[in-house]
């Protein structure tokens, strides 16, 4: 009797499904070693020149690596590819949180390949002040774009670098246009400076906006204005669309105010709907023209050497914060200085002399 009713019980484990005869633990285990292997930068090389998305997102994970064992690597798959880079238009997208950036990346995104075209998508995602974790689930708001096959989104966390874009970015990029990719878009955090990070490795900035948000005044006050080469007023669908063309009036008059750009460009204004996919071909329309006039002033390419250089002086400056606080003597010294500064016992700036001092002294 005991024993019926422990059979009966909703605790009674049942037996099992037995995996197919198809699988075996022997492919399994082929598998898993495989994932374990590690290709060689060359092989990385090859495998990205032709154009295989695998060997792209690994040389990607090379890059985004903090690990210093993997930075002699990732210099050299990033030197093998620049002969096969610069052969596309970079894009940078921005806009606050809500305006519709992945929607929208998406729309213009299917667009785009629509027209033969091959499009990376590189979206940021901000990662935790806290937990220091991200989502990265750009993926799961591009269904569409995801499963085209002439595009590749890759999100990235934001980590503690401004605005989330930083050397890993401006290499990626590398990557990706070795990898055949003529359209690269750069998705922004939306907050902070990022949009300043972004602004220096795209040829064409993009700002998004929505109306009736109240934020058309902050809009014009904020210097992002100053960078954007295009505004394009979203969610321009419904009964938005009136007010997403008086907006449209609105910052376009704004953009008046502006002194001239050295590209020699008028920076538009123009409304879309991600949704309906309204106004998306005018986008890329408006950066055809663009790309026309600083191609032809030479402003294009001009542009992207002084990037070069920018980003080789950010490089460094990244480098020698990182060196200054591995520093044994320094690790050893700062907690102690940090207390002093706290106190009052120094002042910030003296306390950081010294600090610098005790890095530069010479053995």
């Amino acid at each position: 009797m005991e024993q019926k009713n422990k059979n009966l019980s909703a605790l009674h484990e049942k037996p099992g499904i037995a995996p197919p005869e198809m699988i075996s633990t022997k492919s399994v285990g082929a598998i898993q070693r495989f994932r374990k292997i590690q290709p060689t930068s060359k092989e990385l090389v090859e495998g990205i020149l032709a154009e295989n998305i695998t060997a792209l997102s690994r040389a990607i994970t090379l890059v985004e690596s903090t690990s210093g064992a993997h930075l002699a690597k990732a210099n050299e798959v990033i030197t093998a590819c620049l002969p096969h880079a610069n052969k596309s238009v970079r894009i940078g997208i921005t806009g606050v949180p809500g305006v519709g950036k992945s929607t929208f990346i998406e729309a213009f995104g299917k667009y785009l390949t629509g027209l033969g075209k091959k499009v990376a998508v590189l979206a940021v995602d901000p990662s935790s002040t806290i937990s220091h974790g991200s989502i990265l689930g750009d993926k799961t708001r591009m269904e569409e774009l995801v499963k085209d096959e002439n595009a590749f989104i890759r999100p990235s966390a934001s980590g503690d670098t401004l605005g989330g874009v930083a050397r890993k970015t401006r290499e990626t990029i590398t990557l990706c246009e070795a990898a055949g990719f003529d359209t690269i878009i750069i998705e922004t955090v939306g907050v902070g400076q990022s949009e300043t990070a972004v602004h220096s490795m795209v040829d064409f900035f993009l700002l998004l906006k929505i109306s009736g948000a109240g934020d058309e005044l902050q809009g014009i006050k904020r210097g992002i204005m100053e960078m954007a080469d295009a505004i394009v007023i979203n969610k321009a669908d419904g009964d938005n669309v009136k007010r997403a063309h008086l907006a449209k009036v609105e910052f376009n008059r704004a953009l008046h105010l502006f002194p001239a750009k050295k590209s020699g460009w008028t920076p538009t204004t123009a409304a879309c709907s991600a949704i309906t996919r309204e106004g998306i071909s005018e986008v890329w329309t408006t950066i055809e023209k663009f790309l026309t006039l600083t191609k032809g002033n030479n402003y294009f390419f001009e542009k992207r050497k002084e990037q070069n250089q920018y980003w080789m002086l950010e490089t460094i400056n990244e480098q020698l914060k990182s060196n200054f606080f591995s520093n044994p003597a320094i690790q050893q010294s700062l907690s102690e200085t940090k207390k002093a500064v706290q106190n009052d016992e120094i002042s910030p700036f003296a306390a950081a002399q010294k600090l610098l001092e005790t890095y530069f002294k010479k053995e």
